[in-house]
């Protein structure tokens, strides 16, 4: 089992920025990709970013080209969502997620793909 905790969600206003952390632990040697989604109320969830294993490869949802940017460091395990030039249409709960497969064809944008999932950090975007 991998566990997943989210961490650096907020209130910020629109125009500013917060970096969301997710610290891995347990089988962790298992996983390959990492993604974030976000699910806002009365929404489904929904992809915002993707990282392979070495973190050469990202992928991001069109809402957020060029505003967000995901990273990682393997040797904390831990991944990273950079949020810049903030919206009020991206207050939503924010998920970390895993997966356990090395290759995806969706470059793991759908939510199927994932193995594991965090609990959650709630990011508030006033305008």
């Amino acid at each position: 089992q991998v566990q997943l905790v989210e961490s650096g969600g907020g209130l910020v206003q629109a125009g500013g920025s917060l970096r969301l952390s997710c610290a891995a632990s347990g089988r962790t040697g298992s996983t390959f990709a990492m993604g974030w989604f976000r699910q806002a109320p009365g929404k489904e969830r929904e992809f915002v970013a993707s990282i392979n294993l070495s973190g050469g490869y990202t992928y991001y949802a069109d809402s957020v080209k060029g505003r967000f940017s995901i990273s990682r460091d393997n040797a904390k395990n831990t991944v990273y969502l950079r949020m810049n030039s903030l919206k009020p249409e991206d207050t939503a709960v924010y998920y970390c997620a895993a997966s356990e497969k090395y290759y995806s064809s969706t470059n793991w944008r759908l939510r199927r793909d994932y193995d594991y999932w965090g609990q959650g950090t709630q990011v508030t975007v006033s305008s």
